[in-house]
């Protein structure tokens, strides 16, 4: 199969989507990659705090103080002083841990590993078993997958958290798996951008970008996101681009698969799918060269995505597990490379409102 591409076109997009260029582009943004997210190494965390009292007297404007003890690689624990705020509205009232903000002065991180970060988002498993465990992997896993598509991505870290619950069950015990991810602003800082907190209509936004996003949700069967909305998508500002779309929060995707995931009815638009695990493409319609120059973009990573993929193997807690992810990616593709399929699950049904 070949993807005919206008060359003016091919032009055009060339160093915004062409793999090379992109991971080129990638390369020279990673000086400025602050040293919490230099690394891969999963970081081993110490945390007390009381989940009720995150969920009862944190908001906005108030929350916990604590402190988080780190170990990174080799070197001995350290510590720094962080402020927690509970997240996630829906997982507040549902899991058995709300997810949790960190904030962190700048005089508390200076000299330790976070210097540089002022707010993180810890995700954290919403059940406290095999399955949560896999379900943080999965979604850890479409971030990785995501930073091989463009440069405007959240970076994230492993850890490995022993929790320990002050006010339950006598300072109850936790050891869980779980991921950080950095702030906007830090992603903004280090592409060169601003962030965007107005709305932008998605045909106003960048088109090169906006495809790739959408080709991404598609990949992992995510709806639940809305670049109109910023409803888990973020928007930066590139002089001399349009408004850039950055995407986060996957645990509702058939990719991550969660038992407790529901079809996602944003702004109460109720969607012709019955299970988070069928595909609905939502790009809205744009030039389709676009289109097949982010096509031929991501059947070129194929081998990257699987390899990070199949990676992670050995890290899953069940089999069927890692069996499921692995066969849900290739699903994606087998879709992209059939001409037909690409045509009626894709380019047919992209949006015109």
């Amino acid at each position: 199969m070949k993807i005919k591409i206008k060359p003016l076109l091919l032009l055009s997009f060339l160093l915004l989507l062409h793999p090379i260029a992109a991971q080129e582009s990638t390369a020279t943004t990673e000086q400025t990659t602050t040293p919490l997210f230099s690394s891969d190494e999963t970081l081993a965390v110490r945390l007390t705090y009381s989940n009720r009292d995150l969920l009862r007297e944190t908001n906005d404007s108030t929350y916990l103080e604590a402190m988080l003890a780190y170990k990174d690689g080799d070197k001995p624990w350290d510590s720094v002083e962080v402020r927690l705020q509970a997240r996630g509205n829906w997982r507040k009232k549902n899991c058995f841990l709300a997810p949790v903000k960190v904030r962190i002065k700048k005089k508390d991180a200076k000299g330790t590993l976070f210097e540089g970060n002022k707010e993180l988002k810890f995700v954290l498993p919403c059940n406290n078993n095999d399955d949560g465990a896999d379900y943080v992997l999965r979604e850890y896993i479409a971030y990785k997958l995501y930073e091989l598509v463009t440069p405007y991505h959240f970076k994230t870290r492993r850890m490995r958290i022993d929790y320990t619950d002050e006010k339950k069950n006598k300072g109850k015990e936790y050891a869980l798996e779980a991921f950080m991810i950095e702030d906007i602003k830090t992603v903004a800082d280090r592409n060169n951008a601003k962030q965007l907190k107005r709305k932008v209509h998605p045909l106003q936004q960048d088109h090169g970008v906006s495809v790739q996003n959408d080709f991404f949700q598609f990949m992992i069967a995510n709806t639940d996101y809305s670049s109109a909305y910023q409803h888990n998508e973020k928007l930066l500002f590139v002089e001399g681009r349009q408004a850039i779309p950055v995407p986060y929060d996957f645990d509702m995707s058939g990719f991550v698969n969660a038992n407790y995931a529901v079809v996602s009815q944003v702004q109460g638009e109720v969607l012709d799918i019955n299970s988070v695990t069928d595909r609905l493409f939502r790009g809205f319609k744009r030039d389709n060269g676009v289109y097949d120059l982010v096509r031929k973009q991501y059947l070129d990573l194929k081998p990257q995505f699987m390899a990070i993929v199949e990676g992670k193997k050995s890290e899953f807690l069940k089999e069927r597990s890692y069996d499921e992810t692995h066969d849900f990616i290739e699903e994606f593709f087998r879709i992209l490379a059939n001409d037909g399929q690409y045509r009626s699950q894709i380019l047919a049904v992209a949006r015109t409102e």
